[in-house]
């Protein structure tokens, strides 16, 4: 079989993993198997061989030396993206939901030059308290899109320097984090529909309860009053 290229610009696949030694495998190798892309691990501290799995795969691993999260994670991938001259950067989860075949339809219309952010949307596998959170966070920050909390993205290189800088560090809970920043510095966002599986393996760090939802409501909505304040006053 003949490998395809994404798209004619450089594109690089940023997978953040933290003990995901029964996934990240698969994940890697069906990207590596049907397209001609660089894969990039950032494995935030595992204490598995989630590493060895990853690099066996055929991925470039980036070993954190202690935690930084899902967030710092990804920007360590996303600082990796722009230091080596990548144009897009999608972001993947290494938990076996995001379908290999979803990427060439994400990254369409930044090629097509529509847009600055991609998200992978599929609405319909929200849970009551991840639907319950979604409409409290698009009342509170204006945003709109139907799946606030997809981690399959693509950005552009507008959309990687912005989160790439130190403005972006401190962001906790990157899902809305990242999408009120690129909301507040005008770029483009727009949705694909895309299917996603269920997870091979773990659940949800954040949806796994009702308590782990009510932290995170509150914690992202003094996240997203801070960056609203914050702009009014500039």
């Amino acid at each position: 079989m003949i490998k395809s290229p994404i798209c004619n610009k450089p594109v690089i696949i940023l997978i953040p993993a933290k003990n995901e030694v029964n996934t990240v495998g698969k994940v890697v190798a069906t990207i590596k198997a049907n397209f001609a892309v660089t894969v990039v691990v950032i494995d935030d501290a595992s204490q598995d061989d989630t590493a060895k799995i990853a690099r066996a795969a055929g991925a470039i691993v980036l070993p954190l030396p202690f935690s930084l999260g899902a967030w710092g994670a990804m920007q360590t991938g996303l600082r990796y993206a722009s230091k080596h001259g990548f144009n897009t950067a999608i972001t993947m989860d290494a938990d076996g939901q995001h379908e290999a075949d979803s990427i060439p339809t994400l990254v369409a219309p930044l090629a097509n030059g529509q847009c600055d952010v991609v998200i992978g949307a599929y609405p319909q596998r929200g849970s009551i308290s991840r639907r319950i959170a979604w409409a409290f966070f698009r009342h509170l920050s204006g945003i709109t899109l139907e799946d606030l909390t997809s981690g399959l993205r693509a950005y552009n290189r507008t959309a990687m320097s912005l989160l790439a800088s130190q403005s972006a560090t401190l962001l906790d809970y990157q899902d809305m984090g990242v999408l009120i920043l690129l909301h507040k510095a005008g770029l483009r966002i727009v949705e694909t529909p895309i299917l996603m599986y269920p997870r091979i393996d773990g659940h949800s760090r954040i949806f796994s309860s009702w308590w782990a939802v009510s932290q995170y409501m509150l914690h992202t909505g003094i996240l997203c009053l801070a960056r609203f304040k914050r702009s009014k006053h500039r």
